[in-house]
């Protein structure tokens, strides 16, 4: 889990380079992010600090000479200063506060940035779906990760600022004592001594501070962590959309789950207590400080050692040194309790991708003359101890129409997602004119394929960029392409539709969950504009992997017929477990338990009365034979 703090101990060096990774992947995020910070925070640091020192010399003015002319200037400067530190402030908060919103919703953003360079194998992995789920819900549920290095290092510029503010207008007290001889306390007081107490007073409370920030951290992540859990169970099975969500109201048995586990008394309470308990620790520490410190001040007053003027700097930003004093201890504490959350996104981002990538160039052939060679290919997945394929050898080349069928889980789409690369084999080899596909460069074997899987991912785009997948397109092609795929009739429509704003198709969106303009598409139409996307690509292999399971046989071999005619210069691969879409083709290769059993023609393979094929044709006929 990614709240799990036991993985040893880091070093103090460690710990640092956890959050200065954070400081970087913030910068990388939104630049000049931090420098916005920084500005922002100088101006509302200084700002009290300038009211201060301004309201110290107007009172010492009028206690003393009280020159009108100088009260004048002095009235002046606190006005105007004030009034152009305030308009700097609220120019760069405007910014600050764009720039804070833009990185928080960037963030999701920026794992899915990463997760796009994943190796494939993660991407199917459910513990690593499982990671990023964990790492969202700590964000929301506690406010962990990155989003807390944001806050706690914006607070730790403040602080820092604030002791450095503080500490110039205050040192020169520290150094003055009052003439003539003092006994008793107010000789304590007087000397030198005592300002040295007072400083080993201010640190002590601020290492204190850094133990019960350290406590009570740990003690809300510790049931705060409950919740992360919950929220993540929440994210994976809800809330959702859809009419079965209305007729069957799923939403409130979501609810019902969501309320049970997440809002049980004892965890809010474990987390009230754990902040009581701690928060009341600090408050009595900081005001036995501040009545020392205090009273120290007020002595000197007494003594004669400086002014009514004086004594309302020096306790203002005495005040205020002790706070940012504290303030950088609470907030260093907080930085290295989100540690173990910082731990566990990097494990996320540093996934490794150990796949070879290949140096050498797909060769560009005029004849575009291919082929394709599995050489006694076995295949496991990583998660997994049984063989998904095994010991599987064939060939086929460019201009093939190779059809592969088998019943569910027999290997079919395990041996398209290896032709396609998706992943290595554990035994054998692919060969691509007769070069094992590992060694070309892996984005130029991947341009090779357009494949459209059975699970196929339509956005809510326009229709052109889906078809696309660019905002930049060739309208006419993909015009195309669309009517190629059998959307003809469909687009002309669209296109002379009386009631939309917009009247050219393509740019008109999918569905009507974020455009009310949006189309909504059939079940066929859809599959017609995956179908239009693999067109679009013009790849020299072309593969179906059972991306009209959803329709009748009929209707599915009607498809792949019409396709076959499309690609007819192109290497085709349709994966089935329904026979009859696949008689056209040139060879049938019949996989069963990850085993290629038999290949041929669809009148050899039923010729085979005993084989698999013929078995499997004869039990499915009574669905896709015409009346």
């Amino acid at each position: 889990m990614v709240w799990d703090e036991n993985k040893g101990k880091r070093t103090l060096l460690e710990e640092w380079r956890l959050i200065w990774r954070g400081v970087r992947i913030l910068n990388g995020i939104l630049p000049h992010f931090w420098l916005y910070q920084l500005l922002c925070t100088m101006a509302e640091t200084f700002s009290p600090y300038f009211g201060l020192y301004m309201s110290a010399q107007l009172v010492d003015e009028l206690a003393g000479d009280c020159d009108f002319r100088r009260l004048m200037q002095l009235a002046g400067v606190t006005v105007i200063g004030g009034f152009l530190i305030s308009l700097v402030i609220k120019l760069l908060q405007s910014r600050k506060e764009l720039c804070e919103k833009v990185a928080w919703s960037r963030h999701e953003a920026f794992l899915t940035d990463v997760q796009n360079n994943f190796q494939y194998e993660h991407l199917e992995d459910p513990d690593v779906r499982l990671r990023r789920s964990e790492i969202l819900d700590a964000t929301n549920a506690t406010g962990a990760g990155l989003s807390q290095v944001m806050w706690q290092i914006s607070a730790l510029f403040r602080n820092i600022l604030g002791v450095v503010f503080s500490a110039s207008l205050t040192v020169s007290m520290l150094t003055m004592t009052a003439q003539g001889e003092h006994v008793g306390v107010f000789g304590f007081i007087n000397s030198p001594v005592s300002s040295v107490v007072i400083l080993a007073l201010i640190m002590t409370n601020a290492f204190s501070s850094i133990r019960i920030s350290a406590a009570r951290a740990a003690g809300q992540q510790k049931a705060l962590s409950k919740l992360a859990k919950v929220n993540t169970r929440y994210r994976l099975f809800g809330p959702l959309w859809g009419a079965d969500m209305i007729m069957f109201d799923l939403n409130r048995i979501v609810m019902e789950e969501f309320r049970k586990y997440q809002l049980r008394p004892e965890w809010i309470t474990e987390v009230e207590k754990a902040t009581i308990k701690y928060n009341l620790r600090s408050i009595l520490l900081n005001t036995a400080l501040n009545l020392c410190v205090f009273l120290f001040i007020a002595a000197k007053a007494f003594l004669g050692v400086f002014g009514i003027g004086s004594f309302i700097l020096y306790q203002g930003t005495t005040k205020r040194f002790v706070e940012a004093v504290s303030g950088i201890a609470a907030d260093i504490g907080r930085l290295r309790q989100n540690n173990p959350y910082l731990a566990a996104l990097y494990e996320y981002l540093d996934l490794p991708n150990d796949m070879y990538k290949g140096t050498l160039a797909v060769e560009k052939r005029d004849d575009i003359d291919y082929e394709i060679e599995f050489r006694d290919v076995s295949f496991r997945y990583p998660s997994g101890d049984a063989w998904a394929l095994r010991h599987v050898s064939m060939k086929f080349r460019i201009g093939d129409k190779l059809a592969i069928v088998g019943e569910n889980g027999s290997g079919k789409t395990t041996f398209i997602k290896l032709l396609c690369r998706l992943y290595d084999p554990t035994e054998g080899k692919i060969l691509l004119n007769g070069i094992d596909i590992t060694r070309y460069r892996y984005e130029e074997y991947m341009a090779l394929f357009s494949v459209v899987f059975q699970d196929y991912m339509l956005l809510c785009f326009p229709l052109g960029e889906n078809v696309a997948i660019s905002d930049v397109y060739d309208e006419a092609s993909v015009r195309d392409c669309l009517i190629r795929a059998g959307m003809g009739d469909k687009l002309e429509s669209l296109d002379n539709d009386p009631d939309a704003n917009e009247s050219n198709a393509l740019k008109r969106a999918l569905w009507r969950k974020y455009d009310s303009e949006g189309i909504d598409f059939s079940g066929g139409e859809k599959q017609k504009i995956a179908l239009a996307r693999a067109l679009y690509k013009d790849a020299p292999f072309v593969v179906l992997d059972e991306p009209t399971a959803a329709l009748d046989p009929i209707a599915e071999a009607a498809v792949y017929e019409n396709f076959n005619a499309l690609v007819e210069n192109k290497t085709s691969v349709f994966i089935s477990h329904r026979l009859s879409s696949c008689r056209f083709c040139d060879s049938i290769a019949v996989f069963d338990h990850g085993q290629l059993i038999q290949q041929g023609t669809h009148d050899a393979l039923i010729a085979d009365g005993d084989g698999k094929y013929s078995k499997l044709w004869h039990a499915q006929a009574q669905y896709y034979e015409k009346a």
